[in-house]
């Protein structure tokens, strides 16, 4: 956002996300003094709508089963001549996010043998792949929602089936990758598992009880793998576990059960 002209600041930008780029986007938006539309299910967790709300941007709402939150931000963006700032599918975005692989080079001092990556749209996980080129890279999805697994396998983009199961991984729940991610995971070799919505609230909860760590169920696909055996914990490997927005209420029952 950095990046926009003046002119392109004035008019704002528009967003679509579940919550987490929601209000990375909000944040800089109001850092910036540019006024931001932000594209949310109307089932996101309460706690990302009113972090987003509370940072100044505007929320519009959307049902994910029957609406598309592309063409409604395209619709936004035509009518105010607002910029879109897309959650994954941009060069940008997927280096700002690979910061998060020279992060972990930086403070191990070397580069892991293999990285495990929760995974959406893949954002995150091209750009630590591109960041961290001597890495195997495993992405994990919910179960159902393993677009990207499957893309990989057939070497273009399969979406998301419309009968796909409810996941409480909303965070991952993306319904279509980009050629972008894909190309770039699939250059690399990448592979993937997907996890059931069990599986990562066992993630949770030992994140929890072992390492004080509330991890919302999206951040927390990768570590799901690891403790169901779906990846072997082999040495050198590195699991990244991001985000930790989740509603209160969720957590309590996960972690309390």
């Amino acid at each position: 956002m950095l990046q926009l002209t003046p002119d392109e600041r004035e008019r704002g930008v528009v967003a679509f996300s579940s919550g987490n780029h929601a209000r990375g986007v909000a944040i800089a938006a109001k850092r910036l003094g540019i006024q931001a539309v932000i594209v949310m299910p109307s089932d996101a967790p309460q706690v990302k709508i009113e972090g987003t709300a509370a940072e100044g941007a505007e929320i519009v709402f959307y049902d994910r089963r029957t609406q598309s939150r592309e063409e409604i931000a395209r619709e936004i963006a035509g009518k105010s001549g607002a910029t879109v700032v897309p959650s994954f599918d941009d060069p940008h975005i997927v280096a700002g996010q690979g910061t998060a692989g020279l992060e972990i080079v930086e403070q191990l001092g070397h580069s892991p043998s293999r990285i495990v990556i929760p995974c959406g749209g893949g954002g995150l996980a091209s750009g630590i792949a591109l960041a961290v080129p001597d890495a195997e890279i495993l992405v994990v999805e919910p179960e159902g929602w393993d677009d990207m697994g499957r893309s990989l396998e057939r070497g273009e983009i399969v979406p998301v089936a419309p009968d796909a199961p409810p996941t409480i991984c909303d965070a991952i729940q993306t319904p279509r990758v980009s050629q972008l991610t894909l190309g770039i995971l699939r250059g690399r070799g990448t592979t993937a598992v997907s996890v059931s919505d069990p599986e990562v609230e066992e993630a949770i909860r030992l994140a929890w009880d072992r390492h004080d760590l509330v991890v919302e169920p999206g951040g927390a696909a990768g570590l799901a793998a690891l403790l169901a055996g779906k990846a072997q914990p082999l040495e050198g490997t590195v699991v990244v576990v991001s985000g930790g927005n989740i509603d209160q209420a969720l957590h309590a029952r996960i972690v309390g059960s």
